[in-house]
């Protein structure tokens, strides 16, 4: 268990490492901080001096050593447009962000995994068809558009939910959340529903295909000999046994929410960090972007490392495995 532990992890710095190179040569090597800082009347000598100041008269080598041994301190530099920390402003607004991904994939999974093991379970019915045809739709729908039909909906025709925006927050410990509130809850409501519309689906059609691939399997049959109830043959040894694609998508699709919000947050001017990366690209704040895709990039491959202890726990083969 330890050492499959310690291998994922020391895979897990190896991609960072990795993705921390992409990043720099990406952003870092990709046009001229001096030409956007330096005033337009500006002189060559005084260009220079900034170049200096900001480390680009360095070799490559050596500003990209630079850049890891700051990003190792959490030290992206300071926003061209406010002045203050990249990193501070990401973390402004990453509770947003978490708030708004973890409340859409406990929806998705609170609503996905019932319904599609129902669909496993009676795979001719009427009510299960209407469902993978419903889970189609709900795949095929493009975010944006979804949340535009809920806003015109909800929001302008029914008026039950704001059309955007943050309701008020409350401080747990360092962080700020809104789901404390009433009217936090109903401006988490439509961006909610956006995003669980689609990973609803999804979770959807791999619970339905794993309970149709656990049904025949001889351990449900012997279960079921023995005399157990369904609830029991269910609740245990068919949920048990699905869970391993569950928590891999379920993990993975967290991640993609967290990193690819930008969509939904800037549909309902909902002010996580999705927002802000969009906001930093069109004003051309590097340090912002960098800290973002680096956060990004962390947090990802952390996700991941857990998803691989989750397999460790579920599944004994694993740790078999890695011990082999």
């Amino acid at each position: 268990m330890l050492l499959t532990i310690l291998h994922r992890l020391l895979q897990t710095v190896l991609v960072v490492l990795v993705m921390s190179a992409l990043v720099f040569a990406g952003l870092y090597l990709v046009g001229d901080p001096v030409a956007m800082l330096a005033s337009p009347e500006a002189s060559d000598a005084q260009r220079e001096l900034l170049r200096q100041s900001l480390g680009l008269d360095l070799p490559l080598w050596q500003q990209y050593f630079i850049f890891l041994g700051k990003a190792a301190q959490l030290d992206f530099g300071n926003s061209f447009l406010t002045g203050e920390p990249a990193m501070r402003l990401i973390l402004e607004r990453m509770p947003a962000t978490l708030e708004l991904a973890t409340l859409a994939m406990l929806s998705s999974m609170l609503i996905g995994v019932p319904l599609g093991i129902y669909a496993g379970l009676k795979p001719q019915s009427v009510s299960a068809r209407s469902i993978m045809t419903g889970s189609v739709l709900g795949f095929s729908l493009p975010n944006f558009w979804v949340g535009l039909m809920l806003i015109m909906l909800f929001a302008v025709m029914l008026g039950w939910f704001p059309a955007g925006g943050r309701g008020p927050v409350q401080w747990v410990g360092p962080i700020q959340l809104s789901i404390f509130s009433w009217q936090g809850l109903q401006s988490l409501a439509l961006p909610v529903a956006t995003i669980a519309t689609a990973k609803c689906a999804l979770i959807i059609r791999v619970t339905r295909a794993a309970t149709r691939e656990c049904l025949p399997q001889d351990y449900i049959k012997y279960a079921r000999a023995k005399g157990l109830r369904d609830r029991r043959v269910l609740g245990v040894h068919l949920l048990k046994n699905i869970l391993i694609p569950i928590v891999t998508i379920g993990g993975l699709e967290y991640g993609q929410v967290i990193a690819f919000a930008v969509v939904t947050e800037t549909v309902f001017s909902w002010p996580g960090m999705g927002k802000l990366l969009i906001d930093s690209i069109i004003t051309l704040d590097r340090p912002v972007v960098v800290a973002y895709l680096m956060l990004t990039v962390v947090f990802l491959a952390g996700l991941n490392l857990l998803v691989d202890i989750a397999y460790t726990l579920l599944d004994p083969r694993v740790r078999l495995g890695g011990a082999a």
